[in-house]
């Protein structure tokens, strides 16, 4: 591959269409202004690389990204792109990855509105990330270890598995399809409203009206804190271990746990049922094939 290092880069366009390169030590960054460094690209590294310029890689193919940095001002970072790979970076820019493919982010800090819009493909691991409507209709999603602040986060996702994360937001899940979540922590208001076909397993569920007009909705072993008014006119079935505020509604199956403040059911529509007793009263849910 051509080694480029230790230049500066500000004219538009500056490595348009290149095909294996090797960047390293270079700086996107100066009076030119220029966008699009890297687009139609092919087989691409660059290695501690700073980038202050907008739309650096668009219609890219075979892109590595390590230790580098992207600005705020690095806008739209990278779109239209697959088989991406990007590890120790700090991705600050507004809407910094869309409609992309085949995507591996490892250790990296994200701060970015509109991050990940209809991505396929997606493995995220070790990282943070600080957005809004974080990875709205991407599909095929596999997060383990990711800690993640913003709201209305993973709407319209389809196909995900989410493993040891912590998520603190709002509105996370509306609309999705077939996820699963465990071992993790979700903390925020009006969660999961109109999934459908989703497991969470052995996770902590914080925040007021959770879980709310889904379709076949699983919680097993789960911890609910600060939950009131939960389930309303969803399909569940669930194991809960702590209290539960209230529950209210629940269209149809069972919800097991040890107490709650208030079961309400004033609609004569909702048949679901609200079991109260010790774990030992309680069934053993079994994971369903939503990976």
């Amino acid at each position: 591959m051509k080694v480029i290092e230790n230049q500066t880069f500000d004219m538009e366009r500056a490595l348009y269409g290149c095909n294996g390169v090797t960047v390293r030590n270079c700086f996107f960054d100066g009076p030119a202004d220029g966008e699009s460094a890297f687009k139609e690209g092919r087989e691409i590294e660059t290695e501690q690389c700073f980038f202050n310029l907008r739309y650096p890689f668009w219609h890219d193919h075979g892109l590595t990204i390590r230790d580098s940095k992207m600005t705020e001002h690095c806008r739209a970072a990278i779109w239209y792109s697959d088989r991406i790979k990007i590890t120790g970076t700090k991705m600050h820019g507004i809407k910094a990855l869309r409609e992309c493919s085949n995507v591996i982010i490892e250790n990296c800090d994200i701060v970015s509105p509109e991050f990940g819009w209809s991505v396929r493909n997606i493995e995220m691991r070790r990282s943070t990330a600080q957005s809004e409507y974080f990875m709205m209709r991407s599909e095929n999603l596999r997060f383990e270890d990711v800690r993640f602040t913003g709201k209305y986060s993973f709407q319209y996702i389809r196909n995900a598995v989410f493993e040891d994360c912590a998520f603190d937001t709002k509105d996370a899940f509306w609309h999705s399809e077939n996820v699963t979540v465990k071992n993790s922590v979700v903390n925020g208001e009006y969660l999961a409203w109109y999934s459908e076909g989703l497991t969470l397993e052995n996770c902590k569920i914080i925040g007021t009206q959770p879980l709310c007009y889904c379709k076949n909705l699983k919680l097993i072993n789960c911890e609910m804190i600060d939950t009131d008014l939960a389930f309303e006119k969803s399909q569940v079935e669930a194991t809960v271990t702590t209290r539960v505020a209230s529950i209210k509604n629940p269209l149809s199956g069972k919800i097991f746990a040890p107490e709650v403040g208030e079961v309400i059911m004033d609609d004569e529509n909702a048949e679901g049922e609200v079991v109260i007793g010790g774990r030992e009263d309680f069934p053993v849910l079994k994971q369903c094939d939503c990976a």
